[in-house]
């Protein structure tokens, strides 16, 4: 991987940190001890909804903090580009909040679950912008070929 202007150690580091309080403010948000009391034992549905979102979001978390992880994993030379290419990749279509669950949910949890949504959306922009590859660069297959002939001749 190259070091570009749109990801490179200190922006990796930075989201890292961000990600980690963000994840610790998604885990005390949605510690369901005593909060599926709080949304009332008549009704289902908050509680249902508090789940299905705490569950979404904390999986959407950690996504972001695996992907952050392979990052720094390869920057301290852990993992190569390939490795990093090939399996360090987000998820682009990870599904958002449902809107009608949202409506049920607290506006602190609502504005916590778009902030995650947000930094996933961000990650998922730095990811697809490392990985398009240059106008005119040789694609992977044609460096093969290239290496092969050379190796044969």
């Amino acid at each position: 991987m190259k070091h570009t202007s749109n990801i490179n150690p200190r922006i990796v580091e930075g989201l890292y940190c961000e990600a980690l309080v963000l994840s610790d403010e998604v885990r005390a948000a949605f510690d369901l001890s005593g909060r599926i009391e709080e949304t009332g034992t008549q009704e289902d549905a908050p509680r249902i909804a508090l789940s299905c979102e705490a569950l979404r979001t904390t999986t959407r978390m950690m996504h972001a903090v695996a992907w952050l992880l392979n990052h720094r994993a390869y920057f301290m030379g852990e993992l190569s580009e390939f490795q990093l290419r090939r399996y360090g990749r987000l998820a682009p279509d990870f599904p958002a909040a449902d809107p009608e669950r949202l409506l049920l949910l607290s506006p602190k949890i609502r504005k916590l679950i778009a902030a995650t949504e947000e930094f996933y959306a961000r990650l998922l922009r730095i990811d697809r912008s490392w990985r398009e590859v240059a106008p005119g660069a040789p694609r992977a297959i044609d460096q093969l070929r290239a290496r092969l002939g050379s190796a044969v001749a």
